[in-house]
């Protein structure tokens, strides 16, 4: 068998030249998966900042594999409404169960942290909280008009639940004119009943049609995650239904089991076949498309935010 080596961001790694998708079945990690522990003087800095500030990140909370790179550059997800999820998906790390009452002050703590980080590009994003009438619809909106008062220029993207298809609490959000609206479909339709039990497909969708409809100046988002045993085809039908609903930016990255009592992963798929994905992607029309072993939905946030059109808060 002949070999090649591709440069991707994980470094150089040895290919099969005609690689079927999802050859790699469950078993040992791939080398192209493996980070190194966070620990930079800017991380440090950071988790000190969230801790005085009693606020969550989604970077924490969920796991992610990027936090070295991504806190060490000083860039971060803040987690909205708390730590604990009214939902059970099968793929998340977050608390389930009976959440606290919400805390009318958080996000003016949210915009004294960005603030205090000088952020240029700052990503929102919570916890489903389905107890309350509007999702915290509310929470969302009052967090980019504190961060629109104490750190101006700085571009918002949120990353929001589906508010059980409620258009009022959806409008609450764009109302507040965020430069991108994320919403994450996570994985292929057929999948949802194991994946996200309590979410519908196409309510998500018609989220993501909505938010550009009621304002066509946000840059619409939405992502996926690979390895729970959808097959290709399904993938590229993922991708058709978001152009379809005139989504802007997708992101792909592989699934990673939090522990032993969530979904296991089905297949790894290998750095080649992410950039075949983007390809795929961008002859779709996407403006852009992040995808790749180890990216989550923010990754690289800040550059997609330079697509924005947004001139109206100018």
């Amino acid at each position: 068998m002949n070999e090649q080596l591709m440069q991707t961001q994980f470094g150089t790694i040895t290919l099969d030249p005609t690689p079927t998708p999802g050859q790699l079945t469950r078993g040992r990690r791939p080398e192209w998966l493996r980070v190194k522990s966070p620990d930079s003087p800017k991380y440090n800095e950071l988790r000190g900042l969230f801790r005085g500030k009693h606020l969550h990140t989604v970077c924490e909370e969920a796991m992610c594999p990027n936090i070295g790179e991504c806190w060490g550059r000083g860039t971060a997800t803040f987690l909205l409404m708390g730590d604990t999820c009214t939902r059970s998906c099968g793929f998340c790390k977050i608390n389930t169960g009976r959440p606290s009452l919400l805390d009318p002050d958080e996000p003016r703590r949210v915009a004294e942290s960005i603030q205090a980080m000088n952020l240029k590009h700052a990503v929102l994003t919570s916890v489903n909280r389905d107890e309350q009438k509007d999702g915290g619809a509310w929470v969302f909106a009052e967090s980019i008009q504190w961060i629109r008062q104490l750190q101006p220029g700085c571009t918002i993207e949120v990353l929001i639940p589906d508010f059980k298809g409620d258009e009022a609490a959806l409008q609450t959000v764009m109302d507040a004119k965020p430069e991108i609206l994320n919403h994450n479909t996570e994985t292929a339709p057929r999948l949802y009943k194991t994946v996200r039990p309590q979410a519908k497909y196409p309510r998500s969708m018609a989220l993501l049609k909505r938010a550009k409809v009621m304002d066509p100046l946000a840059l619409t988002k939405s992502g996926i995650m690979l390895g729970l045993g959808e097959t290709w085809s399904e993938i590229l039908q993922v991708m058709d239904d978001l152009r379809a609903h005139d989504v802007d930016i997708m992101t792909m990255g592989q699934y990673l089991q939090p522990s032993r009592f969530h979904l296991p992963i089905e297949q790894y798929y290998t750095p080649d076949e992410f950039a075949r994905l983007k390809e795929e992607g961008e002859q779709r029309g996407f403006k852009w498309v992040e995808s790749g072993p180890l990216v989550r939905s923010s990754y690289h946030a800040d550059g997609q935010a330079h697509l924005s059109m947004r001139k109206d808060l100018i």
